[in-house]
């Protein structure tokens, strides 16, 4: 997007937010009922006036798109039917056409009620689970509980969901008495966990509602336009960037206290060696002069955020000790927050050595998780900013120097991130030349480059693809594809081709409105919460990418040279399942040199891999595996009768069990016996293992006509 029309975007957007608007009365679905705010009122405004007017597909807020987002949020809070009954959404469907307006005016009372009636229909349900479990039940009869019900009409009363609700109390005393319980502890366990997500149930915030209904928004204009409330803002950017800044410790809410479940190597608080593993964080007090803030109950996130924030500054924490009752005097900890790089999830290696003829061949992998890079550090200008191009040409140095043949690029389960990242990360194994085609709303094409003539690495190369490989991993592969410098392998992939905007709504919101808010909630808005906005975050779609060949990724996806069979159901999962998205079409292509053309090659490469497949026992499991998968899924119920699901437990357990076996065996790795743990990085991907054989068979050709950069 022009630096102009950005403006123009932020000016619009800070005019829009002016007019004050008149509070609605909302209807009451019962005591304690959530309220939503005017900040969120007038962030509502604020996004529909940005979708509105910069939105790629430009779809106008009307009566038709009032019943899709009316008909998602539903579908968002009951999806499986347990909740509402049929009277129920009878009522709700004198809101089915004026969602369109209310979102126009900012008005969220319908919104609400909607959510109301909902939690309350929640904590009744679960209290009526709680009270089953005083019951006698009987285990012998011969019943059908059945567990999926999307497709079920809505239940005609409230006394027929009361069946459902104790079908779904006899299934988890069941499942628990399978595993060798006795009753009553199975009863004491459940009535546990079901108070403790009546609990959780109780801390939801009107940020809950509002997410819930911004994504059924957003998600009927298209896939990948997304508001973020602040909390959710920041956890995307943390996955972005593969960095955050604060304590390093990962944190979980454990009967009502923050806990420390694992601490990060190398950070604030792994340094200080003063906060260990299962210790409670009670407290949270900002600087070394801040009141403490008790996060006992806290829901996490929002403990996270008061914990979390800008490197530098100081953050003192009181500490319950692993194993100590909560009166106990808690001890103080100050820390001072720093970046925190998150090397668990980055590109990572590994070599495999394949055996062709005798020859020895060495085949470097990189795993890619993500096109990740962090924006601000390298907005700032820190030459070692986090990036996922900068990470592989690290990676394919080290390859080099271990002498490997060739080099496949895993993007499996890749959902993309930074379209700047996969454009140098393609460069990295091209010359110069361009990557892909950017086309705005107003229809204008630009031409992302690679400009610099170094090439990383010039070998054989195969990039690994699946379904879930969307987005940037799209642009890469498409690239590699086009100029003849790859291999594709895998499942044709998930097929988004749209580009999205990242707007920090604290930029567009006018001073005077934050004033105003300021005056409302009686202190300022301009002190962060951690390391959160206040606003939140849009993503929003604002262009469409093409192949440098023209062709758009968009629903179709990139179709592999070679194909492997999909783990993952296509029809389930994929931009041509998504209702709202956009549809496939070609632009002229850009001027384009090939480095390289496989098309002679891979008729000799299928009938390899064939061959391979044809003889493998592994291959013949993983087609078992995926028939398996299409039959459970098809299951929608689940016997109550005990002996019945014993049997059919043990029958499964003791297949399951075998099948491993065999599995493991095929992959030349030794059979465990009943009850042996499986070892500890065990690698059992045979597609991976497959993706580097194709690539062995390449290098070892006599009749390779593909070009090999040097």
């Amino acid at each position: 997007m022009s630096k102009k029309l950005y403006l123009m975007l932020v000016l619009a957007a800070a005019l829009a937010c002016n007019a004050a608007p008149t509070k609605p009365v909302m209807k009451k679905a019962g005591p304690g009922d959530l309220q939503p705010d005017e900040q969120q009122s007038i962030v509502l405004k604020q996004v529909a006036g940005l979708v509105g007017n910069y939105n790629y597909k430009k779809v106008p807020l009307n009566d038709s798109i009032s019943a899709i987002i009316y008909t998602e949020y539903l579908k968002k809070i009951d999806e499986n039917h347990n909740y509402f009954t049929a009277g129920d959404v009878k009522e709700f469907e004198q809101y089915k056409t004026v969602l369109d307006d209310d979102i126009k005016n900012g008005d969220l009372s319908h919104v609400f009620y909607i959510f109301n009636v909902f939690q309350k229909r929640y904590n009744e349900y679960v209290n009526f689970s709680i009270a089953q479990l005083s019951k006698s039940i009987d285990f012998t009869k011969n019943e059908t509980f059945t567990y999926d019900r999307e497709n079920l009409p809505y239940a005609a009363s409230e006394n027929q969901l009361h069946e459902l609700w104790a079908q779904r109390v006899k299934y988890d005393l069941l499942n628990l008495k399978l595993a060798g319980k006795e009753l009553e502890a199975n009863k004491e366990t459940l009535k546990k966990r079901y108070s403790n997500i009546l609990s959780q149930s109780n801390k939801l915030n009107n940020q809950d509602v509002f997410q819930v209904f911004m994504d059924a928004f957003t998600g009927a204009i298209d896939p990948h336009t997304n508001y973020f409330i602040p909390s959710a803002a920041a956890a995307f950017n943390i996955d972005i960037s593969r960095s955050l800044e604060g304590i390093g410790a990962t944190l979980q809410s454990q009967n009502e206290y923050v806990t420390v479940t694992s601490i990060v190597p190398g950070g604030p608080a792994d340094k200080s060696k003063l906060l260990a593993v299962d210790e409670r964080i009670i407290g949270v007090a900002q600087g070394k002069t801040g009141e403490f803030q008790d996060i006992v109950g806290w829901r996490i996130e929002n403990a996270i955020a008061l914990i979390r924030g800008t490197k530098g500054t100081t953050v003192r924490l009181q500490i319950l000790p692993k194993g100590t009752g909560a009166t106990v005097k808690p001890r103080v900890l100050e820390l001072v927050r720093e970046k925190i790089i998150l090397k668990d999830i980055s590109a990572k290696k590994e070599i495999r050595t394949y055996n062709s003829n005798g020859k020895t061949i060495k085949i470097g992998i990189i795993n890619v998780p993500a096109f990740y890079l962090d924006f601000n550090d390298y907005k700032s200008g820190n030459p070692n900013y986090k990036s996922t191009t900068r990470d592989v040409r690290l990676i394919l140095d080290t390859l080099k120097r271990e002498g490997v043949d060739g080099v496949v690029l895993d993007l499996r389960q890749n959902g993309g991130g930074s379209l700047m990242e996969a454009t140098e990360l393609t460069g990295l194994f091209i010359k110069t030349g361009a990557v892909v085609q950017v086309r705005d709303p107003r229809n204008s094409v630009e031409v992302e480059k690679d400009d610099n003539p170094a090439v990383a690495y010039g070998g054989p190369l195969a990039v690994l693809v699946d379904r879930f490989s969307a987005s940037a991993s799209e642009i890469f592969s498409g690239a590699i594809q086009d100029y003849g410098r790859g291999i594709i392998i895998g499942t044709q992939t998930y097929g988004k081709g749209s580009v999205q905007r990242i707007i920090d709504l604290d930029e567009v919101i006018s001073p005077s409105i934050k004033e105003r808010l300021a005056k409302l909630v009686g202190k300022s808005t301009s002190v962060a919460t951690g390391s959160q906005n206040k606003f939140g975050q849009l993503n929003l779609t604002i262009g469409k990418f093409y192949r440098v060949s023209g062709g758009s990724t968009q629903h179709k996806g990139v179709l592999p040279d070679l194909e492997f069979p999909s783990v993952i159901p296509m029809d389930k999962y994929g931009e041509d399942t998504e209702p709202s998205a956009m549809p496939y079409d070609v632009i002229p292509k850009t001027e384009f040199t090939k480095f390289g053309d496989f098309t002679a090659v891979l008729p000799q490469l299928k009938k390899l891999h064939e061959q391979r497949m044809n003889s493998s026992d592994s291959f013949k499991y993983l087609m078992e595996d995926i028939a398996e998968m299409k039959k459970r899924d098809a299951e929608k119920s689940v016997t109550l009768n005990e002996a019945q699901l014993k049997q059919q437990r043990d029958a499964d357990e003791k297949k399951a069990f075998e099948q491993n076996n065999l599995r493991r065996v095929a992959l030349g790795l030794p059979a465990l016996t009943k009850g042996q743990a499986k070892p500890k990085n065990e690698d059992l991907d045979f597609l991976k293992r497959e993706a580097g054989q194709v690539l062995t068979d390449y290098i070892t050709l006599d009749n390779k006509v593909s070009t090999i950069i040097k």
